[in-house]
């Protein structure tokens, strides 16, 4: 009736890596948490002389290394000097090189954010007039290659390690006391322990290479290394390896104590030191996560983190306590199977842990986003979308579970009362064979089948019986020997009787041994059978799995989110672009620009045709607005992984001006200050690209001054 866990747990797998890679191809190129805001020059600004220094402002305090800023001539040489200096809170500066010509300059950076996130891009300025440059105007993050993707993998480890361990320790302290006995049930938590220990190594060496080159071969720089162990993330992991050694006592102390004898009083005892030290410890490891990712930013970072470290303990008490019972479930033996009140005391914790989740996470959704339209117009608001519609399911299935709960039978319990007439009638009829059936019985001792076996054992115990008769027999007539013919030919009698008695005991002992174990055997296969035949179990089992399922995709989702831009610093890192821009009309909608383009396009691809609508306003010499608009062909708007825009004037030899739009919404990309230095008859080329290699450039010319 029911399978083995081991497809379940292929199909777990499976899914994960389906969800998780679908949502990693989807996500943005680059995923920062600290947005660039300003810059003095502005992005694609034509001053008269070359400035002293070249000023960055982001969304958030970043850290800054040696090579952070950078400033490049047309050719590729860098022109600034000395090492970044913070001027303010958010601004950074860097000194340039005196008497620079004119020409197109290249300003690149590369800054980790307060929330550990590395951010990199690019802008260009020019000094006297646009030219020609060798240096392309973008910066590829180090969070895009295979570091990245390790590192990714690392935080979804130690999350899902976090959530086993403490989760499972949970299920077996609060609700299943006889768990921790339970030989499966200790391997899941002792390998939840080993996944957070082993992740949290790994992201402490991949850590270096993340933020600056993200290059595999500098994962083993001592050089980087000793710096990331100077800032906030390195001082956290390092924490973190710490608590996970006084977690390792901790699941010692909880699955030792299943093998000693105690009283009630000293197991209460135990069970509440263990459950104060355990909060202990978890608390602490989720606070590693909470003083170096988002909630240590933003606003209110003193409410933001304790709130984060209950939210975290809520996860791992739900989705590994769920973990764990569906381990005790499938892999429990049958004499220590869970039972029906140990699956209530759970039902009782998750239903908390769901209030718990709920409360703390409209608190973080209303400090991460900010705003209703966050929800809808942000990639952060989306997958928190997609996470609250997933723990809604969650909750159904977990109603149904608590359905077939009420429902349980007791382990063991027989199904049907036929079937227990049916194996003590068998009993019986083996019994009733006695002595006579001894070597029947050890022939077959290892029958086919649990009939056969149990009138084996039956026989056994005829046989031990006589056995037993016989040698009493042998001591009378050996003491009436001894009082006719003498106590030597007595000794001479009872050492070759005593001979062929031992050896026929000694075979029979061993085989009695044998046929007990078998028949244990099959006592403890009898009752696994019987238990698994409860209809409600096997319900349960199911639901149960179900849950476990949408689990594995709840915290893929989840990883993502820590690792996107939240929805409050997006809509506030384009509000600050906007306001430090060129001046424009109040409302601007499609087609309203002084030059309008209407561009179709077809990559090639999977969903690749589309027509892209360039506006430009004021169309003059100086600063302009550029919004870009991506349609499909029926005119529905649709975003696109990566869209550019080239302006140039090849009657001047200037250009080609590179421009990355900003998204505003669905299919809207706007820039603001676009500076277009001389009036002329202008190319404007709009690259867009829909997959990983389905690319199109399309252009048209129109006059611009």
């Amino acid at each position: 009736m029911t399978q083995t866990i081991a497809p379940r747990v292929r199909i777990l797998v499976l899914l994960f890596l389906a969800v998780t890679g679908a949502l990693l191809a989807g996500a943005a190129p680059v995923s920062a948490h600290a947005a660039l805001t300003g810059s003095d020059p502005r992005q694609g600004a034509v001053v008269d002389k070359a400035p002293a220094q070249v000023s960055l402002t982001f969304s958030e305090p970043v850290a800054v290394s040696d090579d952070a800023l950078r400033v490049l001539d047309p050719k590729g040489e860098r022109v600034d000097k000395g090492d970044p200096a913070g001027t303010s809170g958010t601004t950074y500066t860097v000194q340039l090189l005196g008497g620079l010509p004119d020409g197109t300059y290249t300003v690149t950076y590369q800054v980790v954010s307060a929330d550990s996130h590395p951010v990199a891009g690019a802008f260009t300025f020019s000094v006297g007039a646009p030219s020609e440059t060798s240096v392309e105007a973008s910066a590829q993050s180090p969070d895009d290659g295979l570091i990245g993707s390790l590192y990714s993998a690392g935080r979804y480890l130690s999350y899902a390690g976090f959530v086993v361990m403490v989760g499972g320790a949970a299920f077996v302290l609060a609700c299943w006391r006889r768990g921790s006995g339970v030989r499966a049930v200790q391997r899941l938590v002792v390998s939840g322990w080993l996944t957070l220990t082993a992740s949290t190594l790994a992201l402490l060496l991949l850590r270096g290479s993340y933020t600056s080159s993200g290059k595999i071969g500098d994962v083993f720089d001592l050089t980087l290394l000793s710096e990331v162990l100077q800032t906030k993330t390195g001082a956290a992991l390092v924490s973190r390896l710490l608590l996970l050694a006084a977690a390792a006592l901790f699941i010692a102390v909880l699955f030792g104590a299943a093998q000693e004898q105690r009283n009630d009083e000293e197991k209460r005892d135990l069970s509440f030191g263990l459950a104060i030290g355990g909060t202990v410890v978890a608390a602490g490891l989720a606070s590693s996560w909470a003083l170096s990712e988002h909630a240590s930013q933003g606003l209110q970072p003193g409410l933001a983190m304790p709130v984060d470290v209950v939210h975290l303990l809520a996860v791992a008490a739900w989705l590994g306590g769920l973990t764990a019972l569906l381990v005790a479930l499938h892999r429990a033996p049958a004499d220590t199977a869970v039972d029906t009140a140990a699956v209530q005391r759970f039902s009782r914790l998750a239903f908390g842990s769901v209030v718990a989740l709920v409360v703390t996470g409209i608190y973080q959704s209303w400090r991460q986003l900010g705003s209703w339209s966050a929800f809808t117009d942000t990639r952060y608001g989306q997958l928190l979308l997609a996470k609250i519609g997933l723990v809604v399911v969650m909750v159904g299935i977990a109603y149904a579970s608590r359905r077939w709960t009420a429902r349980l039978a007791e382990p063991g319990a027989p199904v049907t009362l036929r079937e227990e007439q049916k194996e003590t009638a068998a009993a019986v009829s083996a019994t009733k064979g006695g002595a006579g059936q001894e070597s029947a019985g050890a022939t077959t001792g290892t029958g086919k089948g649990e009939a056969g076996t149990e009138k084996a054992a039956a026989a056994s115990a005829s046989v031990s019986a006589a056995s037993a008769s016989a040698s009493a027999s042998a001591d009378t007539e050996r003491e009436k020997s001894a009082a006719v013919t003498g106590p030597a030919e007595v000794r001479s009698k009872e050492s070759g009787a005593g001979a062929k008695t031992g050896a026929k005991t000694g075979g029979d002992s061993a085989r009695a041994a044998q046929l007990a174990r078998q028949r244990a055997a099959v006592a403890t296969a009898r009752e696994k059978r019987l238990r698994d035949a409860d209809p409600n179990r096997f319900g349960l089992r199911r639901s149960v799995l179900a849950e476990a399922g949408i689990a594995v995709v709840l915290l893929a989702i989840t990883t993502v989110l820590t690792q996107t831009e939240p929805g409050r610093t997006e809509q506030e890192a384009a509000r600050a672009a906007s306001s430090s821009s060129v001046p424009s009309s109040p409302s601007f909608a499609q087609g309203t620009g002084a030059v309008t383009l209407n561009m179709p396009f077809d990559t090639g691809g999977k969903d690749g045709k589309g027509v892209v609508t360039v506006d430009l306003s004021p169309a003059r010499v100086g600063g302009n607005d550029l919004h870009v608009y991506v349609e499909r062909t029926d005119g529905k708007a649709f975003d696109v992984p990566e869209l550019k825009v080239a302006l140039t004037l090849s009657a001047k030899d200037i250009g080609p001006l590179p421009v990355v739009p900003d998204r505003i919404a669905t299919g809207h990309m706007s820039a603001s200050g676009v500076q277009i230095p001389v009036a002329g008859d202008w190319t404007v080329e709009v690259t867009v690209r829909t997959s990983d290699i389905d690319q199109v450039t399309v252009s048209k010319n129109a006059q611009i001054g």
